[in-house]
């Protein structure tokens, strides 16, 4: 197989440059913000480069990366979105980045997200949970749960395929068409 054959840097490269557009694009979905994705994406890249050692399936862990980027980002938007509101918070006024429409559409992701993870066998879910919710580390994921790291490698890459067709699935479901 010619994969096994190449010098890491070459795969990382090649790596970079089959995924980087569609996990840009995947990640603006969530932050919004084009500039906001590309610093994520990179910073992905990053780290995968980082771990390339230790990581068997470099595209799930880029593509995990990423979305717990993101979700950091988005956890820290809201913090700064309600401290910024402070006692406005109850006012019929609301802020200008972001709309009665984009708050729905934030809910029903989540929404959708907390339905593909409960898909999820159990042990699968709590590995997947730890890992992306909590942030912990493949050691401590498999510390807590009594597995192998190397099961938690499986059950994250497991849970990524899952989650992801599951909302592929509902998001083209229930997209609207924009034509």
């Amino acid at each position: 197989m010619p994969t096994t054959s190449e010098p890491p840097t070459e795969i990382f490269t090649k790596l970079f440059a089959e995924s980087r557009d569609a996990l840009h694009r995947y990640i603006r979905r969530f932050v919004g913000s084009s500039e906001t994705a590309k610093e994520i994406v990179q910073e992905a890249f990053l780290r995968t480069y980082r771990q390339r050692e230790s990581v068997t399936t470099l595209r799930a862990f880029l593509f995990s990366t990423a979305r717990n980027l993101a979700a950091n980002e988005f956890r820290h938007r809201r913090t700064v979105e309600k401290g910024a509101l402070g006692d406005f918070e109850d006012s019929r006024v609301k802020p200008e980045c972001e709309s009665l429409e984009a708050e729905f559409l934030r809910d029903e992701r989540n929404r959708l997200i907390h339905e593909a993870i409960n898909r999820l066998p159990p042990q699968c879910r709590a590995a997947f949970t730890l890992r992306v919710f909590h942030e912990c580390s493949y050691k401590e994921v498999a510390d807590r749960l009594g597995i192998s790291a190397k099961t938690v490698e499986k059950h994250i890459a497991r849970g990524l395929h899952d989650t992801h067709s599951y909302l592929k699935r509902r998001y083209t479901a229930t997209r609207p068409d924009h034509g």
